[in-house]
């Protein structure tokens, strides 16, 4: 990670916020309103920004913090970002430790930012004593559904003239995640394997919620290759289980996979746990476009 350089970019970023602000902006808060009246607000990463248009619709515009194929461990805000992010009302985050820079963005954005925490509240796998766990709730469709209420009922608090919109648009998405979920138990149902060797443990909950089984994890600290002897271990678990295949991401380098695929003799796969990009564009093309990568992988239905 880049945590010690994003201090100093993060120095940068607060003199270009303040001095934006006291240009741009009167002594009043900021409405959070852009073009056409809309209200204006940030989410973190690719999925939450879907969520958050999907249930604001036409009286949103969405500001994207993490972009398309960026890994959000450690992503660092630019300054044109933060500028935007200064108008904004709302940011959606995910929580549990995801996003290092949004407690000191927020406070560079000034008092009329809300920060909403997605997650705050719900079941953390993993949790540490330290109020760390696993952040990636959202790759559960299931668990899903409760940040599409958590932001409709975010976005009425701040446009309580729009709450009936928001209201029907968050019904109509949340059948549609019903719809997924019950694709995802069917297909899951013909899988010959349940055994996961993933990248990292970014599906622990889409594994505990759908039956599956963790059989290991290739990297345990994001950017941290394993080492020969992590390599020599998964490769055993492997052969153990007879896990079929072992599962990439887009977002690092495939490297350490392919390696551990040959040693073990089985093929690697993606998985993609953020998208935002066509095919995967939308939460729910991402969420299928995994499905058809885990049938493959697992000896589920071609």
């Amino acid at each position: 990670m880049r945590r010690t350089r994003f201090g100093t970019v993060l120095v940068v970023l607060l003199v270009v916020v303040l001095v934006v602000s006291a240009c741009g902006r009167s002594s009043s808060p900021s409405t959070g309103r852009v073009g056409k009246g809309k209200l204006l607000v940030a989410a973190s990463i690719p999925p939450i920004a879907d969520f958050v248009r999907e249930v604001g619709g036409d009286r949103v515009d969405v500001l994207l913090m993490v972009p398309p194929g960026a890994s959000p461990h450690t992503y660092e805000p630019t300054p044109s970002q933060m500028r935007q992010l200064a108008q904004a009302r709302l940011l959606f985050i995910n929580g549990v430790g995801l996003e290092f820079w949004a407690e000191k963005a927020a406070d560079a954005a000034g008092p009329s930012l809300q920060v909403v925490v997605l997650s705050k509240g719900m079941e953390i796998l993993g949790k540490t004593a330290h109020g760390g766990g696993n952040p990636h709730i959202w790759l559960s469709p299931v668990r899903a559904q409760e940040y599409v209420k958590r932001i409709r009922d975010a976005l009425i608090a701040a446009d309580p003239d729009g709450a009936d919109e928001y209201r029907a648009n968050a019904d109509a998405y949340l059948k549609q995640l019903q719809g997924l979920d019950a694709e995802i138990r069917t297909a899951v149902k013909t899988f010959k394997s349940r055994e996961m060797v993933t990248f990292h443990a970014s599906w622990a909950y889409f594994i505990h919620d759908y039956g599956l089984h963790q059989a290991a994890v290739l990297e345990t600290t994001p950017g941290k290759e394993p080492s020969a002897a992590e390599i020599a271990r998964i490769v055993e678990i492997i052969r153990k289980t007879h896990a079929p295949a072992v599962f990439a991401e887009p977002q690092f380098s495939p490297r350490a996979a392919q390696v551990i695929a040959d040693e073990a003799g089985v093929p690697v796969l993606t998985l993609d746990p953020l998208g935002g990009l066509p095919p995967r564009e939308t939460y729910i093309k991402l969420m299928r476009w995994n499905l058809a990568q885990l049938k493959r992988g697992l000896g589920g239905e071609k």
